[in-house]
């Protein structure tokens, strides 16, 4: 099982400069709509593969800092009219050396979004998100950790799918694409826009281009048998 997806930029920009060099436009607002650009608004819930990774209540719960794990790998992210945002993250990174020593990560931030003049949209995290990773070769084989990143896309397109609808292109900060999601709903599926906990606020480390990543260990673990079945089921199926 393999799905493409690169690390989430935190404050994905080259460097502080670019960040005074752009405007923001109100928040929600479209840039501009047109058959190359943008068929239709941004807003609602959109989803990629197989659409079996959603946001909203039925991937994670903040208050326990649970998830239910999908069926299959993928993203989702989920857009209102009034500048909030939601990102679901299934995956899991292969191990060369080790085939059977996956890692599994699975996680879910909210916060607001800003579509600025440069045709990028910048995200900024609430400060309640989390995740959950998994490495069966590991000592620390099970870790729940506070996620909250800020994140920058530098472009993003929407196209008519004769077949499938709608369908999002995201790009991230260095061109790197998303991947491809489609519309599940033009009303957002989301968990409430409001902090659904209280997390750490532990600065673990700062990342080269300026910006901080908050990566807190929230000094416990979890034992989760649904993302450890799945690793066990992957791994043996690479025997």
């Amino acid at each position: 099982m393999k799905f493409s997806f690169m690390p989430i930029a935190a404050l994905a920009f080259a460097s502080l400069s670019v960040a005074q060099d752009v405007t923001s436009t109100n928040v929600g607002e479209q840039i501009r709509f047109d058959a190359e650009h943008n068929a239709t608004s941004l807003v609602g819930t959109w989803s990629s593969g197989s659409r079996a990774v959603m946001t909203g209540p039925q991937f994670a719960n903040p208050s326990n800092l649970s998830f239910n794990y999908p069926l299959n790998t993928g993203v989702s992210y989920s857009f209102t009219e009034d500048g909030w945002y939601e990102i679901s993250r299934y995956r899991f990174n292969s191990n060369a050396i080790d085939p059977g020593c996956m890692t599994g990560l699975i996680f879910w931030v909210h916060g607001q979004y800003q579509m600025l003049s440069n045709d990028s949209l910048y995200m900024i995290p609430n400060g309640d998100g989390f995740q959950q990773i998994q490495n069966r070769c590991n000592a620390l084989s099970n870790q729940i950790l506070d996620y909250n990143e800020t994140e920058l896309y530098n472009s993003w397109r929407i196209y008519t799918d004769p077949t499938d609808g709608f369908k999002l292109h995201l790009f991230q900060f260095d061109g790197t694409p998303v991947a491809p999601q489609f519309q599940i709903s033009s009303t957002p599926q989301m968990l409430p826009k409001a902090m659904l906990r209280a997390p750490p606020t532990q600065i673990l480390r700062r990342r080269g281009n300026g910006a901080e990543q908050r990566l807190t260990d929230i000094s416990w673990t979890f034992v989760s048998t649904g993302m450890a079945m799945v690793l066990a089921t992957v791994a043996l199926s690479t025997l």
